[in-house]
């Protein structure tokens, strides 16, 4: 198998389950040296044991919460401190709140968008620096269909994730002279953590929207993520890419 990644530096955020576990799998076996941020150092030491006995991978691990910046600031110190330069961010951190609009909280709001929309920019502030001393990179962040469509009972969180695709064309455009691409991947609905919880009912009413009359997989959010990252997308920036079986047929 061609490794399409050998030899690139990569940051992924909440690696450690969901679509963030299923990236730094497929970066791992396509030869990536990872940089994997997450909350919990023991899961994340023993996801780095393993990708390293089933790839050969050279993984770092990092305890960091992206919704502060100090803690984002701290992380990157420690990996620059291993490599001086990095080729890929991905900003796959995120959380699911739901509530009506009459039970929102403000507690609620900040928490989310915190974690799902100010973190890119912290980490992104960081990152560009570093890819700007290896002559560019890719910068790959994680939306929804959500941010794009919304949803009753979601309104935080589709305010979130739409901020997240703001804040992606914004930073394609800045950073595009600096040979940084900035792309965004917005999932449907995916079998993960996050929609474990839905009854039975309502999983069949969404894999009834579905053109492809199924419900995604991390994998298939993380074939679009390599594509990202790797060179076959050297010309592709700015763009939001919707990984969602037809949802929006």
């Amino acid at each position: 198998m061609t490794q399409m990644l050998q030899d690139k530096h990569i940051v992924i955020t909440g690696a450690s389950r969901g679509i963030g576990l299923a990236i730094a799998q497929l970066f791992a076996q396509h030869g990536a040296t990872l940089y994997l941020l997450g909350q919990s150092q023991q899961t994340l030491d023993s996801l780095c044991d393993d990708l390293s006995q089933q790839f050969s991978a050279q993984c770092h691990a990092f305890v960091a919460d992206v919704s502060d910046p100090h803690s984002v600031k701290q992380a990157f110190n420690q990996i620059f401190k291993l490599n001086k330069s990095l080729d890929v961010l991905v900003n796959n951190a995120g959380v699911l709140d739901d509530a009506l609009l009459g039970m929102v909280n403000q507690t609620q709001i900040e928490s989310t968008f915190a974690t799902n929309s100010f973190s890119i920019l912290y980490t992104s502030q960081y990152a560009s620096r570093l890819m700007q001393r290896a002559g560019g990179g890719s910068i790959i962040n994680l939306a929804s269909i959500i941010g794009k469509v919304g949803n009753a009972g979601q309104a935080v969180y589709a305010g979130s994730k739409a901020a997240v695709i703001g804040i992606t064309l914004s930073l394609a455009k800045e950073l595009a002279a600096k040979q940084i691409r900035v792309n965004a991947i917005a999932p449907g609905f995916i079998n993960t953590d996050m929609t474990s919880h839905l009854s039975a009912d309502i999983t069949q009413q969404r894999i009834d929207s579905i053109a492809m009359e199924r419900m995604g997989e991390a994998k298939d959010v993380a074939n679009t993520a390599l594509y990202l990252a790797s060179d076959l997308s050297a010309y592709v920036t700015g763009q939001v890419i919707g990984v969602d079986g037809g949802m929006l047929i």
